[in-house]
This record gives C-alpha cells, sequence and structure tokens, in this order.
C-alpha cells in the first residue's frame, strides 16, 4: 500500500471512530429504557436536552400514535391541549379507516389548528366550556388500554419538559376511564358537575394492583393523605405545582417521625400564590428546584419504592375541588424502580 493510501486509510478509520464517538453522545442517539415493566404495564418519559439540537421525533407520543394506528373499534382521548402533528395524523388514520373517534379538550385550547384539523374531519370534539380546567391527559384505545400520565399531547411536555406517559393493558381500568369520558363527553357533566365517587380498583394481568380517582369527583386528596401517612421507609415525590397545606404537613410528619422524604418542585412554580416551597424548605426538608430551563412537569409520588402516583392531578386545591383530573395509584416495585431512576435523574440535576 502506498504512503498516501495508507494516511487516506489511517483518516478514514478515525472519522469512523470520531463519527461513532459522536453518534453516542449526540441527543438524537440517546436510547431510552425500554418501555415494558411488565405485560401489563409500559413506561416513558421524555427526556429533555437542555443544551445542543433537539430532535422532535421518537419521544412518547410516537408510542401513543403507533397504539392509535393500531386500533380497530375507539379511541377516545381526554386531553388538555393538543399540537402534536403525530398523534393528529393518528387520529385522522383511524377515523379514515372507520375507527370511532372522539375527544374532550380543554375550551381554552379548542382553536389549535391541530384540533381544528380533527373537527374538519369529521372527529367530534367537545370542550368543557367552563372556567375550571378539563386537565386530563388521557386515551382509551379499544376498551382494553389506557394512556395516562402527566404529558400533555404537546410538543413542548412530550420533547421540553419533563414528563410520564403511561401504558396500562386492562379491560377494568379502560372501562373506568371510558365512564368517565362518557361523563364530560356525553352527559356535559365537568367539574363540579361530575357525580360524587370513591374511586375504582382494578387488578392487572401481572397481579399489580392499579386505584384511580377522578378530580374533583373522588376527592383524590384524600387517597393522597393516606398512602403517605401510611409510608413506613422512604417518600420521594416531584411536583409541577404544590400548594396542598394538608399533603405537605402529611409529608413534614414522615420526615419528623425519621423517614426518608425528598423533592423537586418546578422553579417556575414556586413564588406562586399558596406554593408549599417555603414550608417544606424552612422546616428543613430535603426539597429541591428543578434543573429543567422549560418546565419539571412530573405530578409524582412514589412511597416505599413499591407504589407509584402519578396523572395530571397537581398537589393544588384547584386540582382537588374545581378541575377536571385523573390520578392514578400503581402498586408495582418494578414500575416505583423505574420512576424512581427518573426521579434521580430530575433531582440531581436539581438545585
Amino acid at each position: 500500500m502506498s504512503g498516501a493510501r495508507a494516511r487516506a486509510a489511517v483518516l478514514s478509520a478515525l472519522l469512523l471512530v470520531l463519527f461513532l464517538v459522536f453518534l453516542r453522545a449526540s441527543p438524537f442517539a440517546i436510547r431510552p429504557p425500554a418501555p415494558e415493566v411488565s405485560g401489563a404495564i409500559e413506561v416513558r418519559f421524555s427526556r429533555p436536552v437542555t443544551d445542543g439540537p433537539r430532535s422532535l421525533r421518537g419521544g412518547p407520543d410516537a408510542a401513543l400514535a403507533e397504539a392509535i394506528d393500531r386500533a380497530g373499534r375507539s379511541v377516545d382521548m381526554a386531553i388538555y391541549d393538543l399540537d402534536l402533528w403525530s398523534l393528529r395524523d393518528a387520529l385522522l388514520g383511524a377515523e379514515a379507516r372507520g375507527v370511532r373517534v372522539r375527544l374532550v379538550v380543554e375550551a381554552d385550547n379548542l382553536g389549535s389548528p391541530e384540533i381544528y384539523d380533527l373537527i374538519a374531519a369529521g372527529i367530534p370534539v367537545v370542550a368543557d366550556g367552563w372556567e375550571p380546567l378539563m386537565h386530563d391527559k388521557f386515551t382509551v384505545i379499544d376498551g382494553r388500554e389506557v394512556w395516562t400520565g402527566s404529558m400533555n399531547y404537546t410538543v413542548r411536555d412530550a420533547y421540553f419538559n419533563d414528563n410520564n406517559l403511561l401504558r396500562l393493558i386492562s379491560s377494568s381500568l379502560a372501562q373506568a376511564y371510558t365512564d368517565e369520558f362518557d361523563e364530560m363527553f356525553q352527559d356535559g357533566a365537568f367539574g363540579a358537575f361530575s357525580p360524587s365517587g370513591v374511586g375504582q380498583r382494578a387488578r392487572l394481568s401481572d397481579g399489580s394492583e392499579v386505584e384511580v380517582y377522578f378530580a374533583p369527583d373522588d376527592r383524590p386528596l384524600e387517597k393522597l393523605l393516606a398512602l403517605v401517612g401510611g409510608a413506613r421507609q422512604r417518600v420521594e415525590f416531584a411536583a409541577f405545582s404544590f400548594t396542598s397545606a394538608d399533603l405537605a404537613a402529611a409529608l413534614l410528619q414522615k420526615d419528623a417521625q425519621g423517614l426518608a422524604v425528598r423533592g423537586v418542585i418546578e422553579s417556575g412554580q414556586a413564588a406562586n400564590l399558596g406554593s408549599q416551597w417555603d414550608v417544606l424548605r424552612d422546616a428543613g426538608l430535603d426539597v429541591r428546584l428543578d434543573g429543567n430551563p422549560d418546565n419539571m412537569h412530573h405530578k409524582l409520588i412514589v412511597i416505599d419504592a413499591a407504589t407509584v402516583v402519578t396523572g395530571s392531578y397537581n398537589f393544588s386545591r384547584s386540582a382537588e375541588e374545581f378541575n377536571d383530573e385523573n390520578l392514578v395509584v400503581i402498586h408495582s416495585p418494578e414500575l416505583a424502580r423505574r420512576f424512581l431512576e427518573e426521579f434521580d435523574r430530575v433531582y440531581a440535576a436539581a438545585d
């Protein structure tokens, strides 16, 4: 081999090594953990890139879009806001192939171009039409699977904010969410006009027990206080909005009993009226302000590394008494492990 060819070969090999190093370090190449927790549970987390280029593909919305593409009978979606083209196109495709598609949305976001496209295609969309928020974030597909979590169906929530998206496979759980959907879609019963309830339970095929509570119908705060009050070892929480003095008091009591209690609160909400940030910090609780330059949007509690609480429900009076919200409690140590990994990531980036 000539000297020139040898140098060219060395240069090519070097470029290949540099490319592979770049690929591993690139935000476009980051591979999130496998979503499957069990045959009945999947969880996905947004992976915001705080510096460098952002990829707006392959986020949690991609999996939900694929699930909608597989729908054979029905898709019911209750969502505070939607501007993701992936989900708009999946819903349009489902409607075109004869799947029954129905939406409930927050009236303040009814004018988004993506929702307008759905209405223009003949998909029925119902808005709440009153001042408290229709703040739910859930989708029910074919009466057998529920997608829920903290994530709005927006570019910002899927790619800039910290969020979670769960897939739960259970016909009984799907029925509970469908009943709540029909209250809004068919009966126009939003917020305080919703009939009172006590929550519902389901057992998944993997043996995990799931509880679902809708606000203001089922008064989720009572369940939250019972869960925190029953903690025996540790409590972790991540909160976009935290104004519940009762929940703050319950966490402080656990801290005083010697339990490990850690929390992260969204920095942009910490100074709001009624925020419990100062109360928790001044009492010496291990609580931090998040480090995401956008939003830490989780509404998350993990109890004793065994039980996960999440959903659309912020820890606030508005969520408890006025808005339409959903909160899901999942008793699964493996799912809790996944959420604790996410919490640790958010906690490590916080101040």
